[in-house]
């Protein structure tokens, strides 16, 4: 739900807003917005405590339980489709504009801010993908083991967008072992900073007994960015591509 308020910001809506989810704390002034806690254990009683007459969401809000009772109040619920792509940002924040009456805006933010960017990361993203190069997300660290981005997740399309290849196979996030890990062997290791903070330094990751024989701890090519701006899929998701993209052709 956090990329769904940043964008109501972007569209220059946020005066709409009479609560959000915990996680919504981009920009800074999400923060002083009233809470409904953590998008998957919402509380019907909580929300409507607030009065809303919209409640936008996406694909993980709930439990459903919850969203059946709101629906049965008669609030408004709009769940917004969720694709990790670049176009899927796109839809998203023309579904939001086109909810709020705010399509003008949209148009001049995707002519002026998003388009250009996204050209740009096509274009640098054109030279990766002729490189092949390997790509190991970790979400942190699971019991000593890395917890790492398989197939059709969130970090899989943030891997897809800016031309890098997934080095693992398997579906879903998993915590994987040293054979594993070996075998993926992979170019680059990117880690979201609150999965490095709970596990120790930088240093301490790159010597970690699983990780320390890949390609990318033996060049130390490891990247350590905010899990939110990566895997949010909102307009600052694109940004952290292309600089990612921008790393990886230095």
């Amino acid at each position: 739900m956090a990329s769904l308020t940043e964008i109501i910001f972007l569209l220059g809506a946020q005066d709409r807003i009479v609560a959000a989810d915990i996680t919504s704390n981009y920009p800074e002034e999400a923060n002083s917005l009233p809470s409904i806690g953590y998008v998957r254990a919402l509380s019907t009683e909580g929300i409507l405590s607030l009065e809303p007459t919209l409640i936008i969401g996406e694909d993980d809000m709930g439990p459903p339980s919850v969203l059946e009772q709101l629906s049965r109040t008669g609030v408004e619920i709009k769940v917004i489709p969720e694709e990790h792509s670049s176009k899927g940002i796109v839809n998203k924040i023309l579904c939001i504009a086109e909810l709020l009456g705010e399509t003008n805006s949209a148009k001049n933010i995707l002519n002026n801010e998003i388009t250009p960017k996204i050209y740009e990361l096509e274009k640098i993203s054109e030279d990766i993908k002729s490189k092949n190069i390997n790509i190991m997300f970790i979400l942190g660290m699971q019991s000593g083991s890395p917890l790492v981005a398989g197939r059709d997740t969130s970090a899989d399309g943030f891997i897809n967008m800016f031309g890098g290849v997934n080095s693992v196979n398997f579906e879903g996030w998993k915590p994987v072992g040293p054979e594993a890990i070996i075998s993926a062997d992979p170019d680059m290791i990117i880690i979201t900073k609150r999965g490095l903070k709970g596990y120790g330094t930088r240093r301490e990751l790159k010597n970690h007994p699983y990780l320390r024989l890949t390609k990318a701890a033996k060049t130390d090519n490891i990247l350590t960015m905010d899990g939110m701006e990566m895997l949010g899929f909102s307009p600052r998701t694109l940004s952290a591509a292309v600089f990612v993209a921008k790393e990886m052709v230095k």
